[in-house]
């Protein structure tokens, strides 16, 4: 949900940070965001822009789900929960977060 949260042009920064890529959405993060988009604006635009990307099949849900893809694609994780950003790190998974509300940054 962050690119409709900040503004931020999803395809443009991933481009910028890690030249072409191909991204990814977590079944379970789908499922999540499905259930969301029935209340939530943001929710159901996030649902449109992850329909653009593949997903990624898998049976967790939430954290768990995108802690999972990661390992198995070996893809960095885009996120702004600070929850998931330690973990992911703890895991020694690439990652990539919001910076200044206004872009992406790699995570060290």
């Amino acid at each position: 949900m962050l690119p409709f949260q900040f503004r931020v042009n999803l395809d443009a920064e991933l481009a910028r940070l890690l030249g072409e890529c191909e991204v990814y959405v977590p079944s379970g993060v789908v499922r999540e965001l499905e259930r969301l988009a029935a209340e939530d604006r943001t929710a159901k635009g996030a649902l449109s822009l992850a329909a653009k990307y593949r997903m990624h099949e898998t049976p967790e849900r939430g954290d768990a789900a995108v802690v999972a893809a990661a390992e198995a694609l070996r893809a960095h994780v885009v996120t702004s929960d600070r929850g998931l950003l330690a973990v992911l790190r703890a895991r020694g998974i690439p990652c990539v977060t919001l910076r200044s509300k206004t872009h992406l940054v790699l995570v060290e």
